[in-house]
């Protein structure tokens, strides 16, 4: 089991902080189509599960971005904050927004097959292919 902490974090223009009570100290790198056209790369980001408090949530835009999941961005400066799935409102927050990023290793990337060839991450890490991530994750059918 991952060890978790409570981290805090804010958007760039500080429009919205949050307060994560279970933050992940594991840090992982989605690889898929929608995150890199979305992060503008791969996207970093911290399994925050499902207690994850806002403040100025009034200045949080979503995305349904899928029949199961949507994403959060500041309205004001267009920070990227979340991943959200709707089953459960568990929170993939953004790993750049944090006050303290100390805690973090980064220990694991998804959709690794669908990782351009143009960069490569050093680390060692735990990788999964995108039918991998579908099989272990996706809400069975309705």
């Amino acid at each position: 089991m991952t060890e978790t902490i409570t981290a805090k974090g804010n958007c760039l223009c500080g429009a919205v902080q949050f307060t994560a009570k279970h933050a992940a100290t594991s840090l992982g790198a989605c690889h898929c189509h929608m995150c890199r056209r979305w992060a503008g790369g791969p996207w970093l980001a911290i399994d925050c599960g499902t207690d994850v408090s806002f403040t100025g949530e009034e200045n949080i835009a979503l995305f349904d971005s899928s029949q199961w999941a949507e994403r959060g961005f500041c309205n004001k400066c267009g920070s990227n904050l979340f991943y959200r799935l709707k089953g459960n409102q568990q929170h993939i927050m953004a790993a750049g927004l944090f006050d303290d990023d100390a805690p973090f290793v980064f220990d694991h990337q998804v959709f690794i097959d669908a990782k351009p060839t143009y960069y490569e991450f050093a680390n060692k890490t735990a990788d999964m292919t995108g039918a991998e991530v579908f099989a272990k994750y996706a809400p069975p059918p309705e």
